[in-house]
């Protein structure tokens, strides 16, 4: 029950926020063309394209009269609030929280996929704990960040091998938090992303689900940009440049994969291996590819992922971990295609 209690308080948290007003960064855009005199951009430590333009200053390159302001958070739940309040333009959150925030009516739309999540995010297990499968979970301590891609993962998982949520306890905890718990031994396992996830691994942990498998399975999750609607309305062509950065970073890894691996490796905090390792557990998609209708799609009424949104939100609501799920329509209004480059 914990973790539907806060799921809602969330989403009043939201809900507040955005009545709040839009303030914070509003105010220090002038206009200089059809490009903004500040962008502030909310990231993630994610081993994808995003983190290799910020690795490689591509976007202050780009843009050289924007001031770029990069600020880091470490949930999508986190980012919806900071959109919600104004503080950021484009952000980064997992599926999960985009389609609570869909649901609360925020005011953004997606922009472009920054990856689909394969085995960057997993259930990791103590060896010492005897897990070998989710239904090993009964009576153990699980963390996860709650209102993310990975507790809607965990929560998958459960229910896939049909274990109750309640007989499990199901700790909301920061991924930092659940390194330092796991590093106490105050947890038997947790579902979480890289760069987190493989140091729970390197700390005398192993792997028994990934979001892979479960995507396989039909439970889809992705790492998603999402630009507020009033500055995308103000600055269409710095969406649409940015994602052509953003481009850039998917072609530099693909063909200079170990380049790109030096690049990440300061910011994920380990080293090259390891960071081109990661970076092959996430699918970095060009914005054509996206465009394809399994993805973004290239209109409205054919964005596969605007289905997967809504089945993410049903899945919540099935567990009551939201009021209600919109209609199709409305995910199909919250993909922002015109962004993507032919």
């Amino acid at each position: 029950m914990a973790q539907k209690r806060k799921f809602k308080r969330t989403a009043l948290i939201l809900a507040a926020s955005f009545g709040l007003g839009l303030t914070a960064c509003g105010n220090d855009h002038s206009e200089s063309g059809s490009l903004p005199k500040e962008v502030t951009i909310g990231y993630q430590v994610i081993p994808n394209a995003e983190l290799l333009v910020k690795a490689q200053g591509l976007a202050e390159k780009k843009f050289p009269d924007v001031k770029i302001n990069w600020k880091q958070f470490d949930s999508g739940r986190d980012v919806n609030t900071a959109v919600a309040a104004g503080s950021v333009d484009l952000g980064l959150a997992g599926s999960v929280p985009v389609s609570i925030g869909i649901s609360n009516k925020l005011p953004y739309e997606v922009y472009f996929l920054h990856d689909i999540i394969g085995e960057a995010e997993s259930l990791a297990v103590r060896d010492s704990a005897n897990i070998k499968s989710a239904k090993d979970l009964v009576g153990k301590k699980v963390a996860t960040p709650f209102g993310s891609t990975s507790h809607f993962s965990l929560l998958s998982a459960l229910k896939l091998e049909g274990v109750d949520p309640a007989q499990v306890t199901i700790l909301d905890l920061q991924p930092q938090d659940i390194l330092a718990a796991w590093q106490r031994k105050d947890i038997d396992a947790a579902f979480v992303w890289n760069p987190t996830l493989a140091k729970l691994t390197q700390d005398g942990g192993g792997i028994i689900v990934t979001a892979q498998e479960l995507s396989e399975k039909g439970a889809i999750t992705a790492d998603v940009g999402v630009v507020r609607t009033k500055f995308a309305e103000d600055y269409p062509d710095f969406v649409k440049q940015y994602v052509g950065v953003l481009d850039e970073a998917v072609k530099l890894y693909r063909d200079k994969p170990e380049e790109a691996a030096k690049a990440l490796a300061p910011l994920l905090s380990t080293d090259e291996a390891d960071a081109l390792a990661q970076t092959k557990q996430l699918v970095w998609l060009t914005s054509k590819e996206q465009q394809d209708a399994k993805y973004l799609g290239s209109k409205p009424e054919e964005s596969g992922f605007a289905k997967v949104l809504k089945e993410t939100g049903q899945f919540l609501a099935d567990q009551k971990l939201i009021e209600a799920v919109p209609e199709l329509k409305d995910y199909q209004a919250a993909i922002y295609q015109e962004s993507l480059n032919p």
